[in-house]
């Protein structure tokens, strides 16, 4: 993922997350700034509606008081305390005093609880409302809500009862009650004022189970989602209720679009003997809210896409000045890994990209210096080095031509006669020990006169077994320890670019070097393999089960002239490594002292590669 494309993610996500972050809690803020004054304005509605029951309550109970006062009762209540008095003159008599009165329901009832007159429902005359004689404090108590039973159906009324007396303090009276009281319906519900978005529904709990029958609003003019099926969405908040006799609020979706939504408070509505009659709800309108709530997410999409294109740009342009200069870095890194050590950079700026690219000029001018002092250091070690490997080899085949001369003189001044014939044997000693001087010279001049290669298509395997072949007679040389060479090469092995003489040369040298380390016997393993990737390779490893080496001297291993064995000039393994080094490969060894050593050459396929 490039520089840019990572600059856009980073700034994308970030302007998303804040402009996420303030949506939401803008979001938050403004619901429950709704969520109070809705709560504020259905806790006005509810006190509204508690005052204009109470209101309406007064005017009940005074509305009966005012019949009960009235001659025409108080004649009645004289008549009928008579004994065995006539009901049958008086069923009319309350429909009457209700038309006078206004009011919806007017009951006289008997002592005894028998209804002498009912406005609502005449032929319920001679019925009896036993629950009017139970001990209670009439002239005291409050108007309350009761179920009435009608001809056509059940109303809800707020009802208040008053007795009447015959006479002041005489024995045997008794007590004649005034039942009467108004509709709890929609008219009562109209008379409430509601702020806009909100509305009331009064639900007669009539019914053991949920009814939408008993839904009234407080209009008639009520959409037909509410009315008809959708009405049911109601019913747990009404279930509720009922089941805990307690108030709770609950919002109400009436279809897929939020801007249905609607809060719904629940407000119990108890008789007189605690007995739940009613459930009054008050819905507040969720449409303002949610608009502005999709209003403010869509303002923050707004934001958020107006903000990334920004971004993109931004990060464009940020891209093009920070990645630039970066690329640059990138490019004169690669041409001093490539051996351009003199390579720099232009300082465009003073931050710190600046910076970074006066630190890379200043790096590779000090890699100039030190490498000049290195190339230095390591002319000087190898001149001593050569000198040393010179000297020691040198010494050896000198000291024995200085005791062979020694040897003729003496015998030239002692011994006359026998002059001849130690001549003949000293100047064979010369001749041989010249002849070694001459091979070791000749050796330093090959190592010194290492060719180039001749590249060309070489079968790595081919090249194992001419190397191999070269040394089977030593192999199975009567008298030495027996050595069992294993091939384990790679059939479909691809061929590289190389030269045949020099890697021919090489594998000699290891195969060698393995023989040496192996004086009691072993074996030697040889394998090949095929490595893909990026880089195509050639894998080559040569083991031995012999000495081993010490972590020190593999360090060591590779250095012109530096050898563990008692013979040779130390040269075979340097060769080995220049020959690698030449076709741009990697030689590597593993030992362990007393468990043998492996030596691994990695070898391109192509020169490209």
């Amino acid at each position: 993922m490039s520089f840019r494309t990572k600059l856009l993610l980073i700034f994308t996500l970030t302007v998303t997350l804040a402009v996420g972050l303030v949506a939401a809690m803008v979001s938050a803020s403004m619901r429950r700034a709704f969520e109070r004054v809705d709560a504020e304005r259905t806790s006005a509605l509810v006190a509204q509606f508690e005052r204009e029951f109470a209101r309406q309550g007064e005017e009940v109970t005074r509305r009966v008081e005012g019949v009960a006062r009235a001659d025409s009762v108080l004649r009645m209540a004289v008549d009928l305390n008579r004994p065995r008095p006539d009901y049958s003159l008086y069923v009319e008599t309350a429909r009457d005093v209700a038309a006078a009165q206004r009011l919806d329901f007017l009951d006289f009832i008997a002592s005894d609880g028998t209804i002498v007159s009912s406005a609502e429902w005449p032929a319920r005359f001679g019925y009896r409302e036993e629950w009017v004689t139970q001990a209670a404090d009439w002239p005291t108590q409050a108007a309350f809500l009761k179920r009435e039973e009608l001809p056509g159906g059940v109303a809800l009324a707020l009802m208040a009862v008053r007795p009447v007396r015959a006479g002041e303090g005489r024995a045997g009276e008794r007590d004649f009650y005034i039942a009467g009281g108004l509709r709890l319906d929609r008219e009562f519900l109209a008379s409430l004022v509601l702020p806009a978005g909100m509305r009331v529904i009064l639900y007669r709990n009539f019914h053991p189970n949920f009814s939408a029958e008993e839904l009234i609003p407080a209009s008639a003019n009520v959409s037909s989602v509410e009315q008809g099926g959708n009405s049911d969405k109601l019913a747990p908040l009404v279930e509720r209720v009922r089941r805990e006799r307690a108030e709770f609020s609950q919002t109400v979706a009436w279809s897929r679009d939020p801007l249905s939504a609607e809060a719904f408070r629940a407000i119990p509505l108890l008789g007189r003997e605690r007995e739940l009659l009613g459930v009054l709800l008050v819905g507040s309108s969720r449409r303002e809210q949610v608009a502005l709530e999709q209003r403010i997410r869509l303002v923050a999409f707004q934001v958020g896409a107006v903000a990334v294109l920004l971004g993109a740009l931004f990060s464009v342009w940020m891209a093009a000045r920070v990645t630039r200069p970066v690329l640059d870095l990138a490019a004169a890194s690669r041409r001093v890994a490539g051996g351009d050590w003199g390579t720099r950079v232009a300082v465009r700026s003073a931050d710190e990209i600046g910076e970074l690219a006066g630190a890379f000029n200043r790096m590779t001018q000090q890699i100039l210096e030190q490498r000049d002092r290195l190339v230095q250091a390591e002319r000087v070690a190898a001149w001593r080095e050569l000198a040393r490997r010179l000297a020691h080899e040198l010494k050896n085949p000198l000291f024995p031509l200085q005791i062979t001369v020694e040897n003729l003189l003496r015998a030239r001044q002692q011994s006359p006669a026998q002059f001849d014939e130690v001549f003949r044997e000293s100047t064979s000693t010369l001749l041989a020990e010249l002849a070694d001087m001459k091979t070791i010279i000749g050796r330093f001049s090959d190592f010194a006169k290492m060719p180039a290669p001749q590249f060309e298509a070489v079968n790595l395997n081919e090249v194992v077994r001419g190397a191999v072949k070269v040394f089977q007679a030593q192999l199975s040389e009567a008298g030495r320890p027996p050595i069992t060479p294993k091939l384990d090469l790679e059939e479909k092995l691809e061929a590289i670019e190389a030269d045949p003489d020099l890697l021919h040369r090489a594998v000699q040298n290891l195969v060698l070097n393995a023989l040496d380390a192996m004086p009691t016997g072993g074996t030697l393993t040889i394998r090949t393999a095929q490595r893909d990737g990026p880089t195509r390779c050639a894998l080559l490893e040569v083991s031995d089960t012999g000495t081993g080496l010490t972590k020190e001297e593999c360090e060591r291993l590779f250095t012109p002239y530096y050898t563990t064995k008692q013979h040779g000039t130390g040269l075979g393994l340097a060769i080995v490594q220049s020959v690698v080094s030449d076709h741009g490969g990697k030689i590597s060894v593993e030992s362990d002292p007393g468990r043998g050593s492996t030596f691994r050459i990695e070898l391109p396929v192509s020169r490209d590669s």
